[in-house]
């Protein structure tokens, strides 16, 4: 019997010999890539924290200690451990596993993660409710050195090592996110890699040296009084955090022993981890960037399905063919060049990229530092990332009205990544923003031709909100506000971006039906006008707008709001939208049919507003 087949939880992984650790996490690591191979899912991650995941469990007791992730990516072999191996095959799909911890899953799970750099300000939070409830258990923080680059990883790292709550963090050094780390931090962790056999020596020292209280007691006063004052600290110590590392992250015994030192010293501790990406898999150690998120690949060579064409692409081919013509057009991407297509853009035009590290605010921030003094800075970034820049984007970028262009990827329902990657917020959000226009393609012609009115036409901020994914079967490139692309007489139906091929379909389901439907495209939901949906709305006299969006500030409302504001008869309406937003993990057609805005939806709402 395989030694994975008898763990289900971390009692079972504390009950294993030490000989059966090195097995149990070269069993673990054949799961994941036979698994992964199926479902897709984030591979190269989860391969580089196996052997911590082991001693974590081995360590503490996930029911009750509080183990929170950063992001979440490397939490799959901790679901393995826990007891939910055996739903791997529904990894990311409706219904099934999570691809990240989800409290509402397992017990064992301590916090939701998706975006990056929170694990230590909840890791904290957690610390001080335990000590104010008089709780007994213990909190442990692991968090990726991608993560230290967004600025609340230092405000937690800070509070932490001042609140001096006993604690554990873990930085899992990879020296990877999705992409190569940049900044001053990643240039801090080399230099401190290089200390492998520190660790080593603290252990000795003490173990050679408390046998003999009073002895230990003098030499640490010295030790750390020339660690003061003479030889240059680091970061983590200068916050109050006491260090430990580096450690080899692929030594499970090592990193037991570390971890229980670490636990057992009731101070805040960050224990320096160094991992692979990609960890035991030839083809994941050489391209741990290709292998982050996948979708299905062939698990002995690595060969994944040739991928179509998809708006992150495009953006980035259409970016680099605009920025010949105009030299101040540069680039930002907050460590995601590659999901965001400004690799392209990075590969012709270096000197006008910037990488800014996972740091969605800063990059926002700096666009707008860039347009001030006269350049036309881009932003692609994913729609539920950009939440954290909303503040920038109000008090940085309108006030001054600056010529920033934001890519606002990966909006809408983005499939297996789920409730913290859905890209359902931003036209609430980005709307709210005095100044800026919001547009909205619907295909690769339009992303082209916006994209072009963005740089070169509009002088304000503006924003492109595009979906994950290829386009549909609407190819016609429309730049005007409002545009009607059917004409009916029956029902107005509404929409915008891709949603139009929705529309188009239930047109067509309604026409076998005998009811005729008029089809109004937004390409633009700001500047808030909409005179042809609110015209064409009166003429048919119902209207149904569908939208890929929570409900709270949608178009749809807007529309309705203009239409009683200015005395127009429009009373005979249906809203379909995502509600409160929140939008479980699956593929994406089945969770539009789910939250009724596919094409059935659409043309049976359509259907009962004219009486059938």
């Amino acid at each position: 019997m395989a030694i994975l087949d008898r763990i289900n939880s971390s009692e079972d992984v504390k009950q294993l010999k030490d000989y059966k650790l090195v097995p149990l996490c070269k069993e673990i690591r054949e799961f994941l890539v036979d698994n992964l191979s199926k479902t897709g899912g984030h591979l190269a991650s989860n391969l580089g924290a196996v052997e911590l995941s082991v001693a974590l469990h081995r360590v503490y007791d996930s029911k009750k200690d509080r183990i929170v992730f950063d992001v979440g990516h490397q939490g799959y072999t901790h679901k393995i451990i826990t007891g939910r191996k055996d739903q791997f095959p529904t990894l990311r799909q409706y219904g099934g596993l999570s691809g990240y911890p989800k409290p509402t899953e397992s017990e064992d799970d301590a916090f939701i993660a998706g975006h990056a750099s929170n694990s230590v300000s909840v890791a904290v939070g957690m610390a001080k409710a335990r000590t104010m409830s008089g709780g007994d258990y213990d909190v442990v923080a692991v968090i990726g050195d991608g993560a230290l680059t967004g600025g609340l990883a230092y405000e937690g790292l800070a509070y932490a090592g001042a609140s001096e709550e006993p604690m554990v963090i873990i930085l899992n050094d990879n020296n990877m996110s999705i992409d190569p780390n940049v900044g001053g931090t990643a240039r801090l962790l080399q230099r401190m890699r290089v200390r492998q056999g520190y660790i080593s020596f603290k252990r000795w020292y003490k173990d050679a040296f408390s046998k003999v209280p009073k002895l230990y007691a003098f030499n640490h006063k010295i030790k750390e009084w020339i660690k003061w004052h003479i030889l240059p600290g680091n970061m983590f110590s200068s916050m109050g955090l006491y260090y430990l590392g580096p450690v080899d992250g692929h030594d499970v015994k090592e990193l037991e022993h570390v971890l229980r030192w670490a636990r057992d010293r009731r101070e805040p501790v960050l224990v320096h981890v160094i991992t692979k990406k990609g960890k035991g898999c030839e083809y994941a150690e050489e391209h741990p960037e290709c292998y982050h998120g996948v979708g299905r690949f062939d698990p002995v060579t690595g060969e994944m399905p040739p991928a179509k064409a998809n708006f992150s692409e495009k953006f980035g081919e259409y970016l680099s063919e605009f920025a010949e013509k105009n030299d101040k057009i540069c680039a930002i991407t907050a460590a995601m060049a590659s999901g965001t297509g400004l690799d392209i853009f990075a590969k012709k035009y270096p000197d006008r990229f910037i990488d800014a590290g996972i740091a969605e605010g800063h990059s926002t921030a700096m666009a707008a530092g860039l347009a001030k003094q006269g350049m036309v800075p881009v932003f692609a970034v994913y729609s539920s990332f950009e939440q954290r820049g909303f503040d920038m984007l109000i008090h940085d970028v309108s006030l001054l009205n600056l010529h920033v262009v934001l890519g606002i990827d990966r909006a809408g329902i983005v499939g297996g990544d789920g409730e913290t990657h859905n890209g359902v917020f931003d036209v609430n959000y980005l709307s709210s923003v005095p100044g800026l226009t919001l547009l909205c393609p619907s295909n690769f012609a339009e992303l082209h031709d916006m994209l072009e009115s963005a740089l070169f036409e509009i002088d304000c901020p503006v924003a492109l909100r595009y979906p994950r994914g290829g386009e549909g079967e609407y190819k016609e490139s429309r730049k005007e506000q409002e545009s009607i692309i059917r004409e009916g007489s029956d029902v107005t139906l509404a929409c915008y971006g891709t949603m139009v091929n929705e529309m188009l379909k239930a047109a067509d389901i309604l026409e076998k039906q005998g009811i005729s439907a008029e089809i109004v495209k937004i390409s633009a939901v700001k500047p808030e006008l909409y005179p042809v949906c609110i015209s064409s709305a009166e003429k048919t006299g119902r209207l149904v707008v569908a939208e890929e969006v929570c409900a709270a500030g949608c178009v749809g409302e807007r529309i309705v709001t203009r239409a009683a504001l200015a005395g127009k008869a429009v009373s005979n309406v249906k809203l379909l939208n995502l509600g409160e937003g929140i939008v479980a993990h699956g593929d994406r057609a089945l969770l539009m049919k789910e939250k009724g805005i596919d094409a059935e939806a659409i043309a049976k709402a359509a259907s009962e507003l004219c009486g059938r």
